[in-house]
């Protein structure tokens, strides 16, 4: 059904200059589940995200959120449209000069008239749900990696988003601290019911949370499989194969 679908995009394709990077993607994405883009280095899949949350304008093609036009569209339209997101980029995305709470007060501020002792309850409640209650007055240096991916994830979630977004969200971890995010992301979703959208190259993740996956291919630039890694694992497509089957 049409309205179950949360992002829609169609014939999309991206260049900078005369460098191809993204040709004829077209992707539906399903309300409230969690879907990876994946691929290869340089496939693309960060460039997709920037397309779609709104980063940098595609070369062609149109963007749908919640059957709205998010692209082309009129920019009042489209900052409408970007306040349902939230956003987990890579690197975290935290300043590093303000504590978790006023990292996540910085967005309260900007996009609501909610009072102080408002504000403080929303913050507890944020950082209580990836499992960082009493952490509100620390400073990004002062907590590890693993924290500092889940006050991102705090943060991205302030405003209560109708999507996620997530960039690379395992980078830099070490596989256990890796495997609690994902557990995490999965109880979110669960509990929650957001759509989430995960850019990843990690197959232990992929395997683990995703409902469905969409595969890149460097050399054609376009979505090249998608479907239940499960069932991609067995693809009949050699490319396809080899990635879900760490065959290089």
């Amino acid at each position: 059904m049409q309205d179950e679908i949360a992002i829609k995009v169609s014939n999309l394709s991206k260049r900078y200059g005369e460098n191809l990077i993204l040709e004829n993607i077209n992707l539906e994405i399903k309300r409230g589940s969690i879907v990876c883009i994946a691929g290869g280095s340089g496939s693309g899949k960060s460039t997709l995200l920037r397309q779609i949350i709104g980063l940098e304008e595609p070369t062609s093609g149109e963007i749908y959120i919640e059957d709205q036009k998010f692209y082309p569209s009129k920019s009042k339209e489209s900052e409408r449209i970007k306040k349902s997101f939230g956003v987990m980029f890579q690197m975290g995305g935290l300043i590093a000069s303000m504590t978790l709470r006023e990292n996540i007060e910085l967005l309260l501020r900007t996009y609501t008239n909610l009072t102080d002792a408002q504000m403080s309850e929303i913050v507890r409640i944020k950082l209580t749900s990836v499992g960082l209650q009493g952490f509100e007055d620390f400073i990004p240096s002062e907590i590890s990696g693993g924290m500092k991916k889940r006050a991102s994830l705090a943060r991205a979630m302030t405003i209560d988003p109708e999507i996620l977004f997530f960039d690379e969200p395992s980078s830099g971890l070490d596989p256990i601290t890796a495997s609690s995010l994902d557990y995490l992301i999965k109880q979110l979703n669960k509990t929650l019911k957001t759509t989430m959208v995960i850019v990843t190259h990690d197959l232990e993740s992929i395997f683990d949370i995703a409902d469905e996956v969409f595969l890149l291919d460097t050399q054609s630039h376009t979505i090249i499989a998608n479907g239940k890694p499960d069932v991609l694992k067995k693809s009949d497509i050699q490319i396809v194969y080899n990635f879900f089957n760490r065959k290089f």
